[in-house]
């Protein structure tokens, strides 16, 4: 797979990115990171206390109404990058302490990405997406990433049209979760810090509690307990534009019956405070 024909995510837009052609990332040939940074904010077994080596991209294929990188996301900004500038950024991640590769949102870019992880690093590398990723594409990181970190979103689509235009989410995001642990298995530990696995992010949404137990459902039937790792988040941050009930954060009672219910589907992970719903948390791109 490659930027012509760019069928690199679910919404197979088959546009020539070479040719100036644009679909719906509205991103060229040329990758853009908007950030690379030491992000001490992801889950603890992730950052450690050197924090994650993020390389935040720009543009993406999802594309979410309430998104918080929407900075970067909605309109796609970065540096221009190739292969070989790409390895060295992951290079000085790792000089400086970062204890994994964080690829942030990476899919739309993986012909550049693939050749820059030709060569094994001395951390693991982490593909953090949004889980709307063909499995297709995905195949192409077979051994080359330890760690999936992928959202799933939605369970609900109705609710997948209307904020992500993607009504096809749930059906895409499960066939892609099973695709990366095929490839990386049962979650491994080194002590305190994740060395390989999945873990499943599940942001709750305000007013959609519903939701939140449908994909709690699916990971509980489709994975022994422990196999995979859930992060269900409470960090959900209004920001702006978006009618009642997306213009107000969670409620402890709402995140309280979706953490029950969480630990009664037998799921291990990770959770969150309320104070994780701050834009102070959302890095200065």
């Amino acid at each position: 797979m490659d930027y012509t024909n760019c069928k690199l995510c679910p919404r197979g837009c088959g546009v020539d990115r070479t040719a100036g052609q644009t679909g719906f990332c509205r991103c060229g040939d040329t990758a853009l990171v908007a950030k690379a940074m030491l992000h001490h904010w992801e889950e603890p077994a992730l950052a450690g206390p050197g924090g994650s080596g993020a390389i935040f991209f720009g543009g993406c294929s999802l594309g979410c109404k309430y998104c918080q990188n929407a900075a970067i996301s909605g309109t796609p900004v970065g540096q221009p990058v190739d292969s070989a500038g790409l390895r060295k950024m992951m290079e000085d991640l790792i000089a400086q302490g970062a204890e994994n590769i964080d690829l942030v949102t990476p899919g739309h870019f993986l012909p550049t990405i693939v050749p820059a992880l030709a060569e094994k690093l001395s951390v693991p590398v982490v593909y953090n997406c949004g889980g709307y990723e063909s499995p297709e594409a995905l195949a192409l990181l077979e051994g080359k990433v330890d760690i999936y970190l992928p959202d799933l979103k939605y369970a609900d689509s109705a609710l997948a049209r209307q904020l992500s235009n993607a009504p096809d989410y749930f059906p895409v995001a499960a066939q892609a979760i099973r695709e990366m642990f095929r490839q990386v298995g049962p979650v491994k530990w080194q002590g305190e810090k994740l060395v390989s696995g999945v873990v499943v992010r599940h942001l709750i949404l305000p007013g959609h509690t519903e939701n939140s137990l449908k994909v709690l459902d699916w990971i509980g039937e489709n994975f022994a307990p422990g196999e995979v790792l859930v992060s269900l988040m409470r960090q959900y941050t209004p920001m702006g534009g978006l009618p009642a009930p997306f213009d107000r954060r969670i409620t402890d009672d709402e995140y309280d019956s979706v953490l029950s219910w969480m630990y009664l589907n037998n799921l291990e992970g990770f959770t969150q405070e309320a104070t994780a719903a701050d834009s102070a948390f959302i890095p200065d791109f």
